[in-house]
């Protein structure tokens, strides 16, 4: 079949490749993945553009860039077993399906859940397991994880989400207040953990337990 989107989606990559994306691996994702399946159908035209975008339920999928950037600084490895946090619309998920041996993800909206497990199955994804959950608590019964990703703001790192991340694994998170967050790295060793600042980014709030309350301000 066809991909009429295969030119926007090369120059997409192209783009994050001049906007500092270095990872191969991670652009090779890019260059697969069917952006467009996982975008509402009024805003696919808009799917390969580097901005977010709508996709329901006051959520977003993030800008290739962000998705990009935060594929790369987690360093997924392709033994990896990895925890998501926000499955969204899936897009991320799809990427760290390419990147990795093993992907859970969580999502506290339980439409977007579905959706997400429907495109996730229709595209061929078979190490992918979606479950609609509070992710601020992690998925115990499948841990320790390699790498945990975070995809939604929050005022600090859950604490079962460290307690599940293995000795020398690494978590992705957005931290900072409802409006504003940077993204951490923080690196779990034998003793206490390691924690990186890189740049700022705007997310969706994290809600749950170890996050933020629902109707908080």
């Amino acid at each position: 079949m066809t991909d009429s989107y295969s030119y926007q989606r090369r120059r997409m990559v192209e783009l994050l490749e001049k906007r500092g994306i270095r990872d191969r691996r991670v652009l090779a994702a890019l260059q697969t993945i069917p952006r467009h399946r996982f975008v509402p159908e009024h805003v696919r035209t808009q799917a390969y553009g580097d901005h977010a975008l709508p996709i329901g339920a006051s959520q977003t999928i993030s800008q290739p860039y962000i998705v990009a950037r935060m594929s790369e600084l987690l360093t997924v490895k392709a033994e990896h077993s990895v925890l998501e946090i926000g499955t969204g619309s899936g897009y991320q998920t799809a990427v760290l399906a390419r990147l990795a041996r093993r992907v859970y993800s969580l999502e506290r909206l339980a439409d977007l859940a579905r959706q997400a497990i429907q495109r996730i199955r229709e595209l061929g994804y078979d190490n992918v397991k979606i479950q609609t959950f509070d992710g601020t608590v992690g998925w115990s019964d499948v841990a320790p994880f390699d790498r945990i990703m975070v995809t939604a703001g929050s005022p600090k790192v859950p604490a079962p989400l460290l307690e599940q991340l293995r000795v020398g694994g690494r978590l992705l998170i957005p931290e900072g207040d409802r409006s504003e967050q940077v993204l951490v790295v923080y690196r779990k060793l034998r003793r206490g953990v390691r924690r990186t600042v890189n740049e700022p980014v705007t997310f969706v709030p994290l809600i749950g337990r170890y996050g933020w309350e629902q109707n908080s301000s």
